[in-house]
């Protein structure tokens, strides 16, 4: 298995947990991309001091302003993106901001599902529709016939948690508008592998492990893994990945997850 080589990614929710874990192993890759673009909220805030810092030290890091609830911010992200670029494509988007919480079918909310669901389903929705020209002109430009991440792709972070098949963790909680909303952004996945393979872009949902992050919360598992360990795997994953792949749910350890 190969290592992964593109010449632009963009990393959504990237000044901490998962996104800023992507953000530094790209930066640290034997062949590090031209270009990582890192999308927070806030730039310049308390919770994005960890790449500030990164921003010092590496010049192709470029950190882009991004709330994804909200239009207007993301038409200003891809438009920032595209002008930095010059005139080539964007070669990976990582939809990875997403939020969560434990509301049971008793305690769930109008207002709490759906911010919820526009976060971690529309989110990614709408970043992919703004983004697909710069996609699609990557894809236009890599030499060479069929899908892969170092010619144009959309990666979706799931989560097993919406696994209609396997309800999995239900015993520690409901979680009932993070499962929704991942299990809809499944189905988006699988929509935008069939809309967009004839434009040249592979599309995937990864389910990156029960992660040791703030959001991932404290309760202690021997089934957790680090964000280390679960980039360095997901990177893998995505480096092997082909045509055949395109539309598909996949661990970080790159093993079918149930739908």
């Amino acid at each position: 298995m190969g290592e992964l080589r593109v010449r632009s990614v963009l990393v959504t929710g990237a000044n901490r947990g998962i996104g800023l874990g992507f953000v530094q192993h790209l930066l640290a890759l034997p062949n590090p991309p031209e270009v990582v673009f890192a999308a927070c909220r806030d730039p310049k805030g308390q919770r994005a001091q960890e790449l500030q810092k990164l921003a010092s030290k590496h010049r192709s890091l470029v950190i882009v302003p991004l709330e994804v609830t909200d239009p207007a911010s993301i038409k200003a992200a891809a438009a920032s993106v595209g002008e930095h670029l010059k005139g080539s494509g964007l070669n990976l988007l990582i939809n990875n901001a997403g939020i969560g919480n434990n509301n049971s079918l008793e305690t769930e909310t109008l207002d709490d599902m759906l911010h919820v669901f526009t976060t971690n389903t529309v989110g990614p929705l709408l970043l992919s529709q703004a983004f697909l020209p710069l996609l699609k002109k990557a894809a236009q430009g890599t030499p060479g016939s069929g899908l892969s991440c170092s010619k144009a792709a959309i990666v979706n972070l799931s989560s097993t948690a919406g696994s209609i098949q396997e309800l999995y963790l239900w015993q520690y909680g409901q979680a009932l508008s993070y499962r929704c909303s991942k299990a809809a952004l499944n189905m988006l996945t699988r929509c935008q592998s069939m809309g967009y393979r004839e434009h040249g872009i592979l599309c995937v949902a990864l389910h990156p492990g029960w992660v040791k992050t703030e959001m991932g919360g404290t309760l202690e598992d021997k089934s957790r893994v680090t964000v280390d360990e679960s980039v360095q795997g997901m990177l893998k994953v995505l480096s092997s990945l082909s045509e055949k792949d395109t539309g598909a749910f996949l661990s970080w350890e790159g093993k079918n997850m149930a739908w």
